[in-house]
């Protein structure tokens, strides 16, 4: 039987068929990749008990696939403070709170495999829904309200809910000692913080830099859906950022004046934004005056994509994005 016919059982993350996590390509013959592939728990943590039995630094980078330059900083920062390197890939169907995105979602397992082995990676965790998900799964893991707001607000509480489920699940499958994560998803690294330090996980978070194309639209997955026109609409919202920035630069302290004049550069492209708000970076409560450090984070649909993005500001010196050039390759 065709497996890609057969949908997971689990409360948890009920998948139809159409909405299978594993790769869109054809079968092809096994890489020559100097990297390790496994799909099973067992597996997995049997590739890592010769360096977890020696002592040896366990990185985890964990991904939804498509990988690009965003996730390859993550992979080379992970290579460069850890003795073995595992890069987690696995589209999540418990986070997806609309259908039509996770069946568009992007999926190519050959060309992540690459990427990831090209990046430094030693071991590539690619499992599929039901070792994940197995029939009969019937836990949850919840960060209450950190995960209530912004992201959660627009989502659903499901969303947060199915992303610390699975992060807890494979923190708990690779037991890592420390977990690298990009800012531009700023909520969820906040949310997924709690979480370890909650339940008191052995595993440091690493947030790393928010990586940009060379006119500063954050790098994603999800900018591959976009079409040329909307791609140029897309610059609404670094060029938010950037207006709301040099306003705080200026001196402005009012949350609203800021918020108006990220709005404000949204509309002026056309983009209508789902939200724009200045918050508190750990609390994630709206602020009213830019007194200290705080997170300004927004997120619209161009077209049929929903893209998310953030800036940190400071009364002192705002933060503009950075324009962080494109790699073509991290060794």
């Amino acid at each position: 039987m065709d497996p890609k016919q057969t949908a997971p059982t689990s409360s948890v993350a009920p998948v139809s068929a159409r909405n299978w996590t594993e790769t869109d390509e054809p079968p092809t013959p096994d890489l020559a990749l100097r990297m390790r592939t496994v799909r099973t728990v067992d597996d997995l943590r049997a590739a890592l008990a010769p360096a977890r039995r020696e002592g040896a630094r366990i990185g985890l980078v964990p991904t939804m696939g498509a990988l690009h330059d965003g996730h390859l900083s993550l992979i080379a920062r992970a290579r460069a403070e850890c003795d073995v390197v595992v890069v987690s890939l696995f589209v999540n169907p418990a986070q997806f709170d609309e259908r039509d995105d996770l069946q568009r979602y992007p999926r190519r397992e050959r060309g992540d495999a690459q990427l990831a082995d090209g990046g430094g990676a030693d071991v590539l965790f690619a499992p599929s829904v039901d070792e994940v998900y197995p029939p009969g799964f019937a836990t949850s893991v919840e960060v209450l309200g950190l995960g209530d707001r912004l992201e959660g607000a627009a989502r659903g509480a499901e969303h947060f809910r199915g992303v610390c489920t699975v992060v807890a699940k494979l923190l708990g499958m690779a037991m890592p000692d420390v977990a690298y994560f990009g800012q531009k998803d700023a909520q969820q690294t906040i949310v997924i913080r709690r979480l370890v330090a909650d339940l008191n996980l052995p595993v440091r978070i690493q947030v790393c830099p928010t990586v940009r194309e060379s006119d500063g639209l954050a790098m994603s997955s999800r900018n591959a859906r976009l079409t040329p026109q909307e791609r140029s609409r897309a610059l609404a919202l670094p060029q938010a950022l950037q207006a709301a920035a040099s306003r705080a630069a200026g001196g402005e302290r009012s949350a609203a004046s800021l918020v108006d004049a990220a709005r404000g550069a949204m509309l002026a492209h056309g983009v209508e934004p789902e939200y724009v708000e200045l918050v508190d970076p750990e609390t994630l409560q709206p602020c009213e005056q830019l007194t200290r450090e705080a997170l300004l984070a927004l997120a619209a649909r161009v077209g049929r994509t929903r893209l998310i993005d953030n800036v940190v500001l400071r009364p002192s010196a705002a933060a503009a994005p950075r324009q962080t050039p494109p790699r073509k390759a991290i060794a």
